[in-house]
């Protein structure tokens, strides 16, 4: 649970916002909680219906929830076509900011030529190098590094220890958390004769408008053309993205998902945490992906897509399981041997 200093009337909290208040739209929430551990004052919601049974003991002042679970409800409501989106919206009111600094730290190196709105923000031990352009209202956290000829747009944010490589462009709004490092070499070499030899990486990275990458994410260079992240698109943690890769707007990626070079990822994809896709090829718009699955190929129709493990078993099915796994190829060509007997004995019948 998250606790604001503040205090909002409900009217306040879904102003501008597609919903019904059921019952007084005047009283106070001072902060947000889950359905079971919610008190007085507290507004929370319902998106799942597993925890429908904890509506009527709840101790909220008011709950964000469906109308098909308003007419259960006996508290104060805000009643929703989605109240999933609806309670994001409303928390933003007693988030915490993950950054509180203003102005340009005393401690901070800039290079030459570049260009930093009066209204940005630097923390402290940052190094921006030349030619570098900071638009307005961004806000850069302590240690980050920013590389020669990037550019940042207006409003973004950059948590502590973020690195931004060399010809890095980023867009508006855009989150980048700790740890992340956008533009770095992506994975070239080429063999002579045993020997690997590197291939220097020319290109840069394109990241457009809202666009969130999370903790210890890493969008390499591209080799020749720039890696290109549309708007939108939300990148969990720990994912890695190779050079050349092109993530197509308003796509979401669970964490610890690895994309090889030059891949296309579509519009609207979703692809689950551990997911592993090929290099060079194509994915449509629309696609989902579930977690610890293997594309090797293009998929060029939108609809669900697995493959990889079987869910959790126990370890001693998983050993019977990987025996039978390992004499596949001995059973097919007994089955093999078994079909054609049968069909010669139903020829000899047939007679």
């Amino acid at each position: 649970m998250r606790v604001n200093k503040f205090q909002y009337t409900l009217s306040e909290l879904t102003r501008g916002l597609e919903v019904t208040i059921k019952g007084d739209p005047h009283c106070l929430i001072t902060g947000v909680s889950v359905i079971q551990q919610a008190q007085p004052g507290h507004i929370t919601f319902l998106t799942n219906s597993l925890y429908r049974k904890h509506l009527a003991a709840t101790q909220a002042t008011a709950v964000i929830l469906s109308e098909k679970d308003a007419e259960i409800c006996n508290i104060h409501a805000v009643v929703c076509a989605n109240p999933h989106y609806i309670y994001a919206k409303i928390a933003e009111f007693f988030a915490f900011p993950s950054i509180n600094i203003s102005g340009i730290h005393r401690t901070v190196v800039i290079g030459v030529d570049s260009r930093i709105d009066k209204t940005a923000s630097i923390g402290a031990h940052c190094v921006i190098g030349n030619q570098v352009s900071i638009a307005k209202d961004v806000v850069i956290g302590p240690g980050c590094v920013i590389g020669d000829g990037s550019s940042i747009g207006e409003a973004t944010q950059l948590d502590a220890s973020v690195t931004i490589y060399n010809k890095v462009a980023i867009g508006k709004r855009t989150h980048i958390a700790s740890g992340a490092v956008i533009g770095s070499d992506g994975f070239g070499f080429a063999n002579q004769k045993g020997v690997w030899h590197k291939i220097p990486q020319l290109g840069g990275v394109q990241i457009g408008d809202d666009v969130d990458i999370g903790a210890n994410t890493t969008i390499d260079c591209g080799a020749v053309d720039d890696t290109i992240i549309e708007n939108g698109v939300k990148l969990d943690n720990l994912i890695q993205i190779g050079h050349n890769v092109k993530i197509r707007e308003h796509t979401i990626i669970a964490g610890c998902t690895g994309i090889a070079g030059s891949a296309v990822i579509g519009k609207h994809c979703m692809i689950g945490g551990a997911a592993m896709i090929q290099g060079h090829i194509h994915i449509a718009d629309h696609v989902m992906i579930t977690g610890n699955t293997g594309v090797n190929k293009s998929i060029l129709e939108s609809g669900v897509y697995s493959s990889g493990v079987v869910g959790v078993v126990t370890n001693q099915e998983f050993k019977k399981n990987n025996a039978r796994f390992h004499r596949l190829e001995n059973l097919t060509q007994r089955i093999k041997l078994l079909e054609s007997s049968l069909k010669e004995l139903k020829e000899e019948q047939n007679k």
